[in-house]
């Protein structure tokens, strides 16, 4: 009989009550006479890779082209399926990655914390017997824990360096200190720019979690290779700078003498900086050790880029992602204003379990609702920086908008502004809210509040000396560097204690401001509300940008003053 009228006949008398036994012996049996007529051996063994589960065979036996009235082929020993050996748990286990990214980073350690310091252990000491504050600084930086040691990994460098910020800012993203460092890995302005890290009106890009994550790891890359592979002198550079740590390198080999970190004649603050960071990774390596519960940190990032396309007011931003405004600036700490700066970089990182919301939501606006705007007519004696200044924007901004390419403008020319879409109130992390909230936090109990205004030719050192303090206190009651500059009408906070008697002449001048809210009530104008609390009309729309946009105020409009409330000029 042909071999094609055998198979025909087997297919013919296959019993459906026998599908499931037929297909479990299909490639051992039928197809081994069929398969010149049926498939090429490579269709079998492809169908056999798809169809490993048997737990489908109505698919398996129709892709093979068989009915169901074959009756059962019973195996024979020759046909038997071979068994297949079980493979080894060890083999089979995927490790899987830890929940805790504490667990991570500790994998990730590199640096000899065998070390037994006199100065590592005052350290160790201090961090030991202050919980809360490690507790503090691990809930700061659990927002961007997770993407510091993805980089870290991808660089290869020690996870220790995951622990850097805590010394260097205490994960605070809005961190400057009186050297004029910014941001969780505080650079100072001209390594910030030699990193590509820009500082414009709209942002600092020293506070820019992604960029200054990336930017210290070049920049420590870079230290470590300078320094033959020594991370402690890495470290140290990265405090005081390599020329520092260089000289005393140089010292002491001329002294003779060793020329390892704890040797090395440096700064105060760089002699205690290495040993912070090494006290840090040994308790979190051994926290029980210490007798410390170090806090659960999620092994799965926090945030996702999101591309935005364009300038968008950041209170339209949390509202699209159903987030708070505080929890955007935290997140995207280098915005100095109301809205991500017109110039870009055009990006925000949302969390990730939001960031589905806010990309449809975004892709639901138009432009135009991006930010709010208002049509403003030129005044006299107006110029774009005075109109800028008081909206809230840049001369550039309006310029732009207004494609305008001079500064020129004309009485009665209509101008587009973008503006808040909220009170500037409500961007309370914002730069301007955030030095408002500075200045006005006492540095200790019964002291009294004196604005100073900034005059031609002021110093932070001469305004210091007319008030008995010191440079560094001044400029940390106002949020400064100490190399910051100072413009005249810019307004410095003083604290002071109360003098009895009469005020002497250097006092003649001060003031104690209060903030007012007054409400707009019938006939009243901006000129009225400025003569009655002394204060100045162009500082009323200056104080509150959405009035300064409007011709009138309307009865019930609120105006915030600061109003002089104890006298002088």
């Amino acid at each position: 009989m042909p071999a094609s009228l055998e198979c025909w006949q087997i297919k013919q008398n296959v019993s459906s009550m026998t599908k499931h036994l037929l297909i479990a012996f299909l490639a051992g049996s039928i197809l081994t006479g069929c398969q010149s007529l049926t498939q090429k051996p490579s269709d079998i063994a492809e169908i056999d890779a798809e169809n490993e589960d048997i737990g489908a065979p109505e698919a398996d036996s129709e892709q093979l082209g068989f009915i169901d009235t074959v009756d059962p082929i019973l195996p024979t020993e020759e046909t038997q399926p071979t068994p297949v050996e079980a493979v080894p748990e060890e083999i089979v286990a995927i490790p899987q990655p830890p929940k805790d990214l504490w667990d991570r980073i500790r994998d990730g350690y590199q640096l000899d914390l065998d070390i037994d310091k006199p100065r590592l252990k005052s350290q160790i000491r201090w961090y030991s017997s202050h919980p809360s504050y490690l507790d503090r600084v691990s809930k700061r930086g659990e927002r961007y824990m997770y993407y510091i040691v993805d980089e870290l990994e991808k660089a290869g460098l020690p996870l220790e360096i995951a622990l850097l910020p805590i010394v260097e800012s205490g994960f605070d993203p809005f961190g400057y200190s009186h050297g004029r460092a910014s941001g969780p890995w505080q650079f100072i302005p001209s390594t910030g720019h030699m990193y590509g890290l820009e500082q414009t009106w709209w942002l600092d890009g020293r506070r820019d979690i992604q960029l200054s994550t990336q930017a210290a790891i070049a920049y420590l890359t870079r230290l470590h290779k300078m320094f033959d592979g020594d991370w402690l002198h890495a470290l140290a550079s990265y405090n005081s700078g390599e020329g520092t740590v260089m000289r005393a390198i140089r010292r002491n080999k001329k002294a003779g003498k060793p020329t390892d970190f704890w040797s090395l004649d440096l700064p105060t603050e760089t002699r205690a900086y290495v040993p912070k960071l090494l006290a840090l990774a040994k308790i979190m390596k051994n926290p029980e050790k210490y007798d410390y519960q170090t806090r659960f940190i999620a092994n799965r990032p926090y945030f996702e880029e999101v591309n935005i396309g364009g300038q968008l007011d950041l209170a339209q931003a949390a509202k699209m992602a159903d987030i708070s405004i505080d929890e955007i600036y935290l997140l995207n700490p280098a915005f100095n204003q109301w809205a991500t700066s017109p110039d870009g970089p055009h990006k925000l990182l949302i969390p990730v379990n939001k960031s589905k919301t806010f990309r449809t939501k975004l892709a639901s606006i138009s432009d135009n609702e991006r930010v709010t705007w208002v049509r403003y007519t030129v005044r006299a004696g107006d110029s774009l920086l005075v109109i800028a200044r008081d909206h809230n924007t840049t001369v550039g901004v309006l310029q732009d908008v207004n494609k305008i390419s001079s500064s020129f403008i004309r009485v009665g020319q209509q101008l587009m502004i973008p503006v808040a879409g909220k009170s500037s109130e409500s961007y309370t992390l914002s730069s301007h809210q955030r030095l408002l909230e500075k200045q006005s936090r006492a540095p200790s109990r019964n002291l009294i509040k004196i604005n100073y205004r900034v005059k031609s030719g002021d110093s932070l050192w001469s305004i210091a000396q007319q008030y008995n303090t010191d440079t560094k206190t001044l400029a940390r009651w106002n949020n400064m560097g100490l190399g910051d500059p100072l413009f005249p009408d810019k307004n410095l906070v003083v604290w002071m204690k109360p003098k009895s008697g009469k005020s002497s002449a250097s006092t003649s001048t001060r003031e104690v401001v209060k903030r007012v809210i007054y409400t707009i009530r019938s006939g009243d104008s901006l000129a009225l509300v400025a003569n009655k609390f002394k204060v100045s009309v162009s500082d009323i729309r200056k104080w509150n940008p959405k009035v300064g946009s409007q011709k009138y105020v309307q009865p019930g409009d609120k105006v915030t003053l600061l109003v002089n409330v104890v006298g002088g000029g």
